[in-house]
């Protein structure tokens, strides 16, 4: 069993794949009484608020990405994020350092808490998994994920692939991830992993 040293609170980071129940387990965690801080939701905030963000992303995306009243273009910035590549990666170091700026004071805030949740989708690859003391990878059988996916955003199967192909390997996040929670088809997750005994 491995051990983890003592922080105050202890920071463990959720993640998981499209479809593997990631959000699912946070809110059972949100319902058991923890704090769980929402990197995706932050970032939206942060992209619709932030006024030196706004400024980097028309610099970036061009003016339109936000309208004379200064809200969101989503589809402009969506389109801009289609083309993958560098053109994710560039919006990703603007918004990215605000949204761990954010969880680092976040979690000054729960100082009193004995453990505290970061839901991140992309744990390891935006390198946030060195802002947790523990990374836990939600994951469940491929065709589960698929079927998920195909019932909850209305897609064929193809497209549902598709997008699963466009995340990190599963097995190189196995790899990464201290803890492994099972999500399988019974949607009955094992959260016991998240609530070992942490000795130095």
């Amino acid at each position: 069993m491995k051990r983890f040293a003592i922080h105050q609170p202890l920071k463990i980071g959720i993640t998981g794949g499209i479809g593997s129940g990631k959000s699912f387990v946070c809110r059972r965690l949100a319902a058991l009484g923890f704090s769980v801080f929402d990197c995706d939701v932050e970032a939206k905030r942060i992209i619709r608020g932030d006024s030196q963000v706004k400024t980097a992303l028309r610099s970036l995306v061009g003016d339109n990405v936000y309208d004379a009243d200064g809200r969101l273009q989503k589809a402009v910035l969506a389109a801009f994020l289609c083309r993958g590549g560098e053109s994710t990666a560039s919006v990703n170091r603007i918004v990215h350092p605000r949204v761990a700026l954010r969880f680092k004071e976040w979690v000054g805030e729960h100082a009193d808490e004995g453990r505290v949740f970061m839901e991140c989708a992309l744990l390891f690859e935006s390198g946030f998994d060195r802002l947790v003391d523990v990374s836990a990878l939600v994951y469940a059988p491929l065709e589960q994920r698929i079927r998920r996916v195909m019932q909850r955003d209305k897609i064929d199967r193809e497209t549902a692939l598709h997008w699963i192909s466009l995340q990190m390997d599963e097995e190189e996040k196995c790899r990464r991830a201290d803890l492994l929670i099972d999500n399988g088809s019974d949607g009955r997750p094992d959260l016991s992993p998240l609530f070992l005994q942490n000795n130095d």
